[in-house]
């Protein structure tokens, strides 16, 4: 019995090096027995990503469901500090306090930390900002879950206590971000979040293969609408593939309401029937849509406002389903 203990402690221990990845940066695993999900973990010296444009929690370099593949690497450059190097359905924060700021002074990315404004030009997602504090992370690890907790204060006036769970639910093909935004300074948070949604369904190029629905009658206006994309009826759907270095974009889907049943997206891979539906619990400030040949990516903003002591809540779902 004891060398069959050891044994399973040996399994366990390579497991759990395992949940590392063969990159060798911090993860972990989750499952619920239907999905099972790896997520790279926020760490300012070893992480995965270390940009300045994303919330460094919540990570999902991939995700199963019967089969069937939903994220995975949609770029081919990789540097840890490259803004867009990051999977999954990530989000960043508009960035506060960087318009009042002067040259050399700091500025705040909610999840990210305190950054500098290196000159007088207006803010640039892509620009990399040097990090003074990344703050104070906090990860609880479960089987089906991981607990992020990142504390930053008294960064350029602002101090906030950001919670993130990434979920599985039980007995369910669902995933669901919950978040909590506590204003523990003196000065208020006015913001916007969104989440950027890199989809790759089971690797299926953008293209004919790929649709794109809503609650409501869509309109899109911008780079490669009109030819390579179309936003007709409910969805939005593509002519033809996308060729390297194409890509369409339009700063605002037309349609929303201001209701938050408007937050209910479907994406799915017409080839393979595998799909997802995306619901949040908040009305949409405005939806941005983006994709490239690996990837299609609607983006849905919704606003934050927390007074000093305020709390604040909101919640995603994504609902996985694979047609037989």
């Amino acid at each position: 019995m004891k060398k069959k203990g050891v044994f399973c402690c040996a399994v366990l221990f390579m497991l759990s090096v395992l949940t590392a990845f063969y990159t060798g940066f911090p993860g972990t695993e989750i499952s619920n027995g239907q999905i099972t999900a790896k997520l790279y973990l926020p760490d300012n010296e070893t992480g995965y990503y270390r940009g300045t444009r994303f919330d460094w929690s919540g990570v999902i370099h991939s995700l199963e469901y019967k089969g069937h593949s939903y994220f995975g690497q949609w770029f081919t450059e990789y540097d840890p500090k490259l803004h867009d190097a990051i999977m999954g359905p990530v989000e960043e924060f508009v960035a506060l306090g960087y318009n009042e700021a002067k040259a050399g002074e700091e500025f705040v990315k909610i999840g990210v930390g305190k950054l500098v404004k290196p000159v007088e030009k207006p803010y640039f997602f892509a620009a990399q900002y040097e990090i003074t504090d990344p703050g104070k992370w906090k990860v609880v690890k479960k089987p089906d879950r991981v607990e992020f907790t990142h504390e930053l204060k008294d960064a350029a006036g602002y101090s906030y206590l950001y919670k993130k769970t990434v979920r599985l639910v039980k007995n369910k093909p669902q995933l669901v971000l919950e978040h909590s935004l506590k204003n523990t300074g003196t000065r208020a948070i006015e913001t916007s979040t969104y989440n950027h949604n890199f989809f790759m369904i089971d690797q299926e190029p953008t293209g004919p293969g790929i649709t794109t629905t809503f609650p409501f009658t869509v309109a899109a206006e911008g780079k490669g609408f009109g030819t390579i994309a179309n936003a007709s009826g409910n969805s939005i759907t593509y002519a033809r593939a996308l060729e390297k270095g194409e890509n369409v974009f339009t700063s605002g889907v037309k349609g929303l309401g201001n209701q938050a049943s408007d937050y209910n997206i479907n994406i799915e891979n017409k080839k393979t029937g595998a799909g997802v539906k995306i619901i949040g619990d908040k009305p949409i400030e405005k939806l941005v849509f983006w994709s490239c040949p690996t990837t299609s990516c609607p983006e849905p903003y919704i606003k934050l406002s927390a007074k000093p002591g305020e709390e604040v809540k909101w919640q995603i779902s994504y609902e996985f389903y694979a047609k037989p």
